[in-house]
């Protein structure tokens, strides 16, 4: 934050006369907010951003393209509607000059009002909605910033609709009712707002006050949220060791189907199903979202690849470390709750095992590395179709497999002394601590080595920015375990398609990249009308199981209004299953890194 400050000159005496000069700079800009929504049920947000001290001809205020934490631009100003400026009674001239940009023409009047509408009906983290139930704002989708002047702090009143008496936010208050500051635009828009009548529970971690504001009324036992969200916060904070906060808050939003969770810098958004809470398993998965968002806190927030703040919020903000910021925190986040003793380490072992299986069986692993999908999340990730499991993976998955065999060569390379958290440590302190900025792919490797005590460069260059498999056998062996690969008989064939009965139809959705399908000539959206001449009306995968490998099928479709007859032999299943086990007879140093590694809770 620039701060102007005054310049006063003492008071004179010369000549039995008082001379008092005072010279004083010009005074700061002021920029406030008001936020109301007088028909909730119209799905509308109304903003007035009040802007004083602006002393140019015009001014360009802007409204981001994208979401920090969510790698897609998503072209917030398309709900933007009756954007007006004026100064006092008169009306002041606008013009939009970009797709995301409104220019003021204010000569003379240094002190002015904007006002526009924003439709907001998208319930996700990532997005703002409004209906007669409640409000969610997340920053980037509503408001607009002076376009030089981001950093400048500002408040913001908020207005809930009639019958709304709660507002939840990690936005400090800044006197009289439901009024906040920030100290720059990335505060603010980083700083999600709940409006409603929701429910507020809270607990304290680490020493720091935690809020949590439910919105949806679940079935879930309040003492067993906060004490469970507890333990997981305080395992998190075991990882760095540091504690950035002096607040946190959580907005949860339990709908019908959830959505997943978006970090923020002092809070999170997770949209969670709300029937989560009734199994045992739901609620171990609503503890890894819990986890995973609140690791983020560091992980992303603060220790960050240097792309990934300050925001350009025009642009993509492209960088090859999301397997690290997205993929490590998935790692973390099932640490975490292993080692809050939510799951005991053979349940680790099976979820882990899971995700190797899940990575070696999408035939884009081989395509597309973990630094690839990293880079072109914005145009892949996101955006996925019918082809993307042939042609990418995900740096969710293909990081949090890195992040556990990265970790194991680390353990046995340190004697069981350091591993990665010791890698997550040294980041926060030597980056965001010391230096305030975020680091290189470059400076990540050299971490890791420091930490280890040995370069890693050819591990990074084969499984990081290249594709090939990663040494599972190798990296578990140091811990006394093996990884059971079971593949499928011989005689079992595939027809490697994903095929949908929506409508009554039997449709094809994906073709598994050379499978019996690829190599046949089978498309997406090819309507199966029969086998082998008889009548098709159940999954055409049940209807070949069993078939022997080097068999051919018949199939008459239909595709773009033609039918055809397509023919081809039925090839081999490719897929593998994983299964991590454990040794007959580990050694001690064995035994000693698996202790590391998944620490049992006493």
């Amino acid at each position: 934050m620039h701060l102007i400050r005054t310049r006063r000159l003492a008071a004179v005496a010369f000549g039995g006369l008082l001379t008092l000069a005072v010279s004083a700079a010009s005074a700061a800009p002021v920029l406030r907010y008001t936020l109301s929504m007088p028909a909730p049920q119209t799905h509308y947000f109304e903003v007035d951003m009040q802007l004083d001290g602006f002393s140019k001809a015009y001014t360009d205020v802007k409204m981001p393209v994208w979401a920090p934490g969510s790698y897609l631009v998503r072209e917030f100003a398309k709900n933007v509607e009756g954007f007006e400026a004026t100064a006092g009674s008169e009306k002041l001239r606008t013009e939009k000059i970009s797709k995301n940009t409104w220019r003021i023409y204010h000569s003379g009047a240094k002190n002015f009002r904007v006002h526009y509408r924003v439709y907001a009906f998208e319930l996700s983290v990532r997005t703002s909605f409004i209906d007669g139930a409640h409000g969610y704002v997340n920053g980037t989708s509503v408001f607009m910033y002076p376009a030089e002047a981001k950093m400048l702090p500002s408040t913001l009143e908020v207005k809930p609709a009639a019958g709304w008496g709660q507002v939840s936010t990690s936005l400090k208050p800044a006197g009289g009712t439901f009024t906040y500051r920030s100290a720059s635009y990335d505060e603010l828009a980083d700083s999600p707002i709940e409006i409603g009548n929701q429910k507020i529970y809270s607990f304290t971690a680490n020493g720091t006050p935690h809020t949590v504001a439910m919105f949806g009324d679940p079935k879930v036992d309040e003492q067993r949220l906060t004490r469970d969200m507890q333990r997981v916060c305080e395992e998190a904070h075991q990882v760095v060791g540091k504690n950035p906060l002096d607040r946190y808050v959580f907005i949860v939003h339990n709908i019908d189907r959830g959505t997943g969770g978006l970090e923020h810098l002092f809070s999170t958004t997770l949209s969670v199903s709300r029937n989560a809470y009734s199994s045992e398993a739901g609620w171990k998965g609503f503890l890894g979202l819990v986890a995973h968002e609140y690791f983020h806190l560091w992980n992303v927030k603060r220790i960050r690849p240097v792309a990934l703040g300050p925001f350009d919020y025009d642009n993509e903000n492209y960088t090859r470390m999301l397997w690290v910021s997205e993929g490590g925190t998935e790692y973390f986040s099932n640490l975490i709750v292993q080692r809050a003793g939510f799951v005991s380490p053979d349940e680790y072992l099976g979820d882990l095992s899971n995700g190797i299986t899940r990575v070696e069986n999408t035939p884009g692993n081989r395509q597309q590395s973990a630094a690839e999908s990293s880079f072109d999340a914005w145009i892949k990730y996101y955006r996925p179709n019918e082809n993307s499991s042939n042609t990418g993976i995900s740096y969710y998955d293909k990081g949090e497999v890195i992040g556990a065999v990265l970790d194991l060569m680390i353990i046995n390379e340190t004697k069981g002394q350091k591993h990665l958290d010791d890698v997550m440590r040294y980041l926060y302190d030597q980056y965001y601590t010391k230096l305030g900025r975020g680091f290189t792919d470059q400076e990540y490797q050299d971490a890791v080595a420091k930490v280890a005590g040995r370069r890693f460069d050819d591990f990074f260059r084969r499984y990081v920015y290249g594709t090939e498999m990663l040494p599972y056998e190798q990296a578990l062996g140091y811990a006394g375990l093996k990884l059971n690969t079971t593949s499928a008989a011989a005689t079992d064939a595939a027809l490697g398609a994903s095929i949908s009965p929506a409508g009554g139809r039997q449709t094809v959705t994906s073709v598994l990249r050379d499978g019996s399908a690829w190599q046949g000539g089978l498309s997406v959206g090819d309507e199966i009308l029969s086998l082998d001449g008889a009548r098709v009306t159940d999954d055409l995968n049940k209807l070949l199981a069993g078939r022997a490998v080097g068999s051919t099928v018949k199939l008459l479709v239909t595709r773009d209004g033609q039918i055809r007859e397509v023919s081809f032999p039925l090839l081999a299943s490719a897929a593998r299953r994983y299964r991590i086990e454990r040794q007959a007879n580990p050694t001690a140093e064995q035994q000693a890194v698996l202790a590391k590694w998944l620490p049992v809770k006493k």
